[in-house]
């Protein structure tokens, strides 16, 4: 596999349900994907899938040598169950000089343990899908957030109903302190809006403020 030239290269330790969903999504978006499982199964039946698929002891630092696992940037540990597993190939990797590592863990105790031993990033899938089903079902007019630290935060909302016709520079969405980055209106997204832009029913609001400002405008109905 080359390694210098575009797309993209990332390998993928744990061919499970989230180790295999990752790895068929960047296939996806064009990156060419190594995949790594303990289990000759699971790797035949994802070996048309992947640009490369192996059956190996990922806590064995000899094999991961071998696979040449250090020329990639990017290694995500996606061992879901055993996390003796889940460690000991993250320090192997660590060891190695893998530049960035993201694992999967299962709870936040695991989390800041990979971290300690070498993770430069730590996910937890149920915790976080769990966490946006919260936000779906409590501020329904929010269709998506990412926090970008304390006290900022980027969400998706729908138009409320109260500012439809309304100019963005005139709306009450200014008064409760959020900034409108873009709005989505069928296939098209206007980045950085004029004042006198019109909302309409349909537009989605690429906003950014504090949590409680964007969960207000949900409040504006």
């Amino acid at each position: 596999m080359a390694r210098n030239n575009q797309p993209k290269e990332y390998a993928v330790i744990g061919l499970g349900r989230f180790g295999s969903s990752v790895a068929r999504t960047l296939m996806e978006r064009g990156a060419l994907v190594l995949g790594v499982d303990r289990s000759p199964e699971i790797v035949q039946e994802l070996a048309n899938a992947l640009t490369q698929a192996v059956a190996l002891d990922s806590t064995d630092e000899d094999a991961l040598r071998e696979i040449d696992i250090m020329s990639f940037k990017t290694v995500i540990v996606a061992i879901g169950t055993n996390f003796e597993a889940n460690l000991m190939t993250t320090v192997a990797l660590r060891d190695l000089g893998v530049q960035t590592i993201v694992c999967k863990a299962l709870n936040e105790r695991q989390k800041q343990i990979l971290l300690k031993v070498g993770a430069n990033r730590v996910v937890l899938p149920e915790y976080e899908a769990g966490n946006r089903l919260a936000q779906e079902l409590t501020l329904p007019g929010v269709i998506g957030q990412l926090d970008l630290g304390p006290g900022h935060t980027v969400g998706e909302l729908k138009t409320p109903e109260s500012v439809v016709g309304q100019q963005l520079g005139r709306s009450d969405l200014l008064k409760l302190g959020v900034t409108v980055l873009a709005v989505k209106r069928s296939d098209r997204l206007i980045v950085s809006p004029a004042p006198d832009f019109v909302l309409r029913a349909e537009d989605v609001l690429v906003v950014v403020g504090s949590s409680q400002s964007i969960e207000r405008c949900t409040d504006l109905g």
